[in-house]
């Protein structure tokens, strides 16, 4: 079973959930887009967005199913929702709606741990089938490492579910805490058990950044749960972490496969050549280009199938 464990989601309709003016009018976000067609403003564009991420799924003959992430807004520390900096909110129920219409999509649940119903939403959710929970904590506020989390932890260690949760850098998405990117903060998570995924492997976004992917090699050689996947290592200021990942068998065995789509994904020329490289840049389809990327780079069929075991998606008949 080959998925993609990481592609995102945004909505504009109250119901679905809400992006900010100031994603909106980012330069990311016109650049997306513009790319995929779309008009933030127009009243489909929930709809429209569903068809594009359907159509690319469905086209990407690799893959079996993707996992689509739900995104939770920020909240206090106190538990309160924070609108004012939430500038991404994809709701848990509205990914549900997409997963039940789309027999390739996976439901990936996003819940914020200081919520003060999260861990019965996480149990709403695991009963809706909720393959995964995402976090971006440099994004929506909090820190992993927070006692405040560990109730969730103990849920996700008791439920089985992967926790996908973002290390290293980000420029997609306004920032509320960059101090939180370090991938150790995860330790609380391992110790008590749950399976880790995390994403990025700790790699910078930018030069400017601190580079977490040795803190990241140094987990997932000591704890036999904890994984990273390749979301957005495509990208020129990311893409170093691939010699360190495929060089190493150890880290190597641990690595899952997830696009981080709607990113834009550049092939590496210099480290699958030129000439392929330029190829791979006329196929617009981006989920099945990061396919060919990572192919190209010499990931084996161990690496297509370890997302569908890690989630215990059973194989189709």
């Amino acid at each position: 079973m080959v998925i993609d464990c990481h592609v995102h989601v945004s909505a504009r309709l109250p119901s679905h959930g809400l992006m900010s003016d100031k994603l909106v009018k980012s330069l990311p976000f016109r650049f997306m887009g513009w790319r995929l067609g779309l008009k933030p403003n127009s009243p489909t564009f929930d709809t429209e967005l569903e068809a594009v991420m359907a159509k690319a799924i469905a086209n990407t003959e690799k893959l079996d199913a993707a996992v689509i992430l739900a995104f939770d807004a920020v909240h206090t520390h106190d538990g309160q929702l924070d609108s004012v900096n939430t500038h991404l909110y994809a709701k848990n129920d509205y990914v549900i709606e997409l997963c039940q219409r789309h027999k390739n999509m996976l439901f990936g649940a996003s819940i914020h741990p200081y919520r003060k119903d999260a861990v019965a939403e996480l149990e709403r959710c695991a009963k809706a089938g909720a393959a995964l929970v995402k976090w971006l904590p440099i994004v929506q506020g909090f820190n992993p490492a927070d006692p405040k989390c560990e109730p969730f932890y103990e849920a996700l260690a008791a439920l089985k579910i992967p926790l996908l949760s973002h290390t290293g850098g980000e420029q997609s998405l306004p920032n509320l805490d960059k101090s939180v990117a370090d991938p150790d903060l995860l330790l609380p998570a391992l110790k008590r058990g749950v399976t880790v995924i995390m994403a990025h492997c700790g790699t910078r976004s930018t030069s400017r950044e601190t580079d977490y992917l040795p803190n990241f090699v140094k987990l997932v050689k000591e704890y036999e749960h904890c994984y990273g996947d390749t979301a957005a290592l495509n990208l020129p200021t990311r893409s170093y972490a691939f010699p360190v990942i495929l060089n190493d068998p150890v880290v190597r065995a641990k690595i899952v496969h997830g696009s981080d789509w709607p990113i834009l994904p550049v092939p590496p020329a210099t480290q699958i050549g030129f000439v392929k490289s330029l190829k791979l840049w006329t196929d617009m389809n981006w989920i099945r280009r990061d396919v060919k990327i990572k192919e190209a780079l010499g990931f084996d069929d161990d690496y297509w199938q370890r997302a569908g075991k890690i989630l215990r998606i059973p194989s189709p008949m």
